[in-house]
């Protein structure tokens, strides 16, 4: 069965919200107290039962969502961007929660590839097609290299000066380019010898799911 994370009715306590949900899908009776015990100390909100739900922060009712969903065990919970409005130690909770469920497969949509990087397999869309589908790590292979990011106060002109002398085509992001390459620190070196006066700050780095949705997203990719 699968279950899309359901609103809940903020006039009505925690344990009523889960009650009213369990008689939906005909649970009853010491079964249905029996399960909202059990997930209610699961996601450690037990001693909020008796609460209305419009008097819980965001992230406590984010855990109300998931127990509300959860009740009546379905084997694939859909969530969107279930994170959105967090603060970040109630995403940090979310997550754990999230990776502690078990016989439950969950598919969620996010904008944040950091939350992205925590999933077991990750697909990409852009303007409606998936442009790639695979584990991050496999992801990530796929651009290969060290990844080089230059600061600049005339990237544009640094960008040039990089194509002219070494063939390369660099993405300009905020006043910064950003290149792939097998010996990023070597080529680093190269460009802040080359053009001092243009580089400001540098970095490598191991390619990021936000390099492979960049990759796969300029205009320019085939």
């Amino acid at each position: 069965m699968v279950f899309q994370s359901p609103a809940l009715d903020k006039k009505l306590t925690v344990a009523e919200n889960l009650l009213c949900h369990g008689h939906l899908y005909g649970l009853r009776g010491a079964e249905l107290r029996g399960r909202i015990d059990d997930l209610l100390k699961t996601f450690g909100i037990a001693d909020r039962a008796g609460e209305r739900v419009e008097k819980l922060s965001g992230g406590l009712a984010r855990r109300v969502e998931l127990a509300k969903a959860l009740l009546h065990r379905p084997g694939v919970l859909l969530l969107d961007e279930p994170s959105t409005g967090l603060d970040p130690g109630a995403r940090r909770d979310l997550w754990d929660l999230l990776r502690g469920l078990r016989d439950v497969t969950v598919l969620l949509t996010t904008h944040l590839l950091e939350e992205a990087e925590r999933c077991a397999r990750v697909g990409i869309l852009h303007q409606g097609k998936l442009v790639a589908l695979g584990t991050p790590d496999v992801l990530r292979g796929e651009i290969g290299g060290e990844v080089v990011t230059l600061r600049s106060r005339d990237p544009v002109r640094l960008a040039e000066n990089v194509k002219a002398r070494f063939g390369l085509d660099a993405e300009r992001g905020d006043g910064t380019l950003r290149l792939s390459r097998e010996k990023g620190a070597a080529f680093a070196a190269e460009v802040v010898a080359a053009f001092p006066e243009l580089v400001e700050a540098v970095s490598v780095a191991k390619p990021s799911l936000e390099d492979v949705f960049h990759a796969r997203t300029r205009e320019d990719w085939r």
